[in-house]
């Protein structure tokens, strides 16, 4: 797909003529610092590539005939390749290892102990069940160096198993969802998903292998009253997700034609709302159908009471009059900036060949903030660092003949992180203020919106 020598930019597939070599993935961020680090390697690049090219890919599609063709869940549109069936025949397996560790009945104060037998029991099958579920050819791509040496399974293995919570916290947040990303984008490299006009695969990977993904951890949450991983409390966008709310909000943007930019603003014609949001009989009609409203769905599951009161920064972002686009290219910044460079989340992860610690030779010299430095929750303060003025938006990443850039808010410098506070909606939702256990003054209105 190519426009006056652009063509969007992709997750590179590793070079078989090239070659490769894999190795056990090891943790690299051992404090605050090293997160400035991260955000200039190789894996933050492809991280964010693979997270921008499945949004796009979820952006409602402009038909030669004029029509437009949204994706909603369930959507009949879409068709899902063997790689992606059997990857969903995998959660199946998971699901069913459930019953297998029935919640412990005796008292508690945290999560129930029986999550630890059920991760045991995918941990001590992890193996078997990608060797079931994945073409054996890919599990089993060698080292070129060293034929006899570790293959691709030893690094998936790794994101696969931190895909669901810890059984020693008895948690589930944000990383743990960052490596199931990397889970998907690791086989993505490693060819394991057809070759497809532009945005096929990556709607089917997000339709049929990452919403199934974001069940079945709800259903585990659930079962085992996991706690939130690293939470920001009341504050945080969500207890333990948040690509869903990036994919979600791009189903209910603006169509785009294959050669368009993903616009800054506005809404598909018969979208909801987003105040809908703090409507449970929105909630429940939209919920079947986007990603987004799904969450929320899951939300109003779980919690009782007002909205806007259990989920404040949900709340001030609903009140957005800019439409889905906007919340959208919010959404993503605020991923870079809440999930990719805090350390309490990004700790954990581990980097090996496919997702390599080595530094990116695009990345700019960033000196380390507090924002990527402190290790501790921070204090409910109202001081935010401004943002820096975006240079275009969410565009779909591009490539020219020099080599590849990264989209614009891919890498927002260390030193203008967002805030915990949604950062980018300047609009306040009608209704009463969030009191909440926040002790500090009302909550600033998120400042991302016009």
């Amino acid at each position: 797909m190519a426009m006056d020598g652009f063509s969007v930019r992709v997750l590179p597939k590793l070079d078989s003529s090239v070659g490769h070599t894999f190795f056990q993935p090891s943790k690299r961020i051992n404090e605050g610092q090293d997160v400035t680090e991260f955000l200039a390697s190789k894996a933050y690049v492809d991280i964010m590539t693979f997270l921008l090219q499945l949004n796009r890919s979820m952006y409602p599609t402009k038909l030669p005939d004029g029509r437009v063709q949204s994706w909603p869940l369930n959507s009949d549109a879409v068709e899902f390749s063997a790689p992606v069936r059997q990857l969903q025949q995998l959660l199946s397996k998971l699901e069913a290892i459930l019953e297998e560790a029935p919640p412990d009945t005796g008292p508690r104060r945290f999560g129930n102990v029986s999550f630890r037998k059920w991760h045991q029991l995918v941990e001590s099958r992890a193996s078997s069940l990608l060797e079931e579920c994945l073409s054996a050819d890919l599990l089993r791509t060698p080292s070129t160096a060293d034929p006899s040496g570790p293959t691709a399974e030893v690094e998936l293995l790794a994101y696969f198993l931190g895909s669901w919570g810890s059984p020693q916290r008895l948690d589930y947040g944000t990383g743990h969802e960052l490596s199931f990303l990397a889970f998907l984008a690791g086989i993505w490299k490693l060819h394991g998903f057809p070759q497809n006009s532009a945005g096929v695969e990556e709607r089917a990977i997000v339709l049929g292998v990452i919403q199934p993904y974001l069940e079945l951890v709800r259903s585990i949450i659930k079962k085992y009253t996991l706690e939130p991983a690293g939470s920001h409390g009341v504050w945080g966008l969500d207890d333990h997700s948040f690509i869903p709310y990036i994919f979600g909000s791009a189903q209910l943007a603006p169509a785009i034609s294959e050669l368009e930019n993903v616009p800054e603003e506005g809404s598909l014609a018969d979208a909801p709302p987003p105040n809908g949001v703090a409507k449970a009989n929105i909630v429940e009609r939209e919920r079947g159908t986007n990603l987004y409203f799904s969450a929320i769905g899951f939300i109003y599951d779980v919690k009782r009471g007002p909205f806007w009161e259990h989920s404040p920064m949900l709340y001030d972002i609903s009140g957005i009059q800019a439409g889905w686009a906007k919340i959208n290219k919010g959404m993503i910044k605020m991923y870079n900036a809440e999930v990719l460079s805090k350390f309490p989340v990004v700790q954990h992860f581990p980097f090996g060949s496919l997702f390599s610690w080595d530094r990116d030779p695009t990345a700019p010299v960033s000196a380390a903030t507090v924002h990527t430095t402190t290790t501790q929750k921070r204090p409910n303060d109202t001081s935010h660092p401004p943002m820096p003025p975006a240079a275009g938006g969410t565009r779909a990443p591009r490539a020219t003949a020099k080599g590849p850039e990264l989209p614009d808010t891919s890498r927002l410098p260390p030193g203008a992180m967002a805030p915990t506070r949604a950062p980018w909606a300047r609009s306040q939702p009608t209704g009463p203020a969030p009191t909440g256990d926040y002790s500090g003054p009302a909550p600033t209105r998120a400042p991302w919106a016009k």
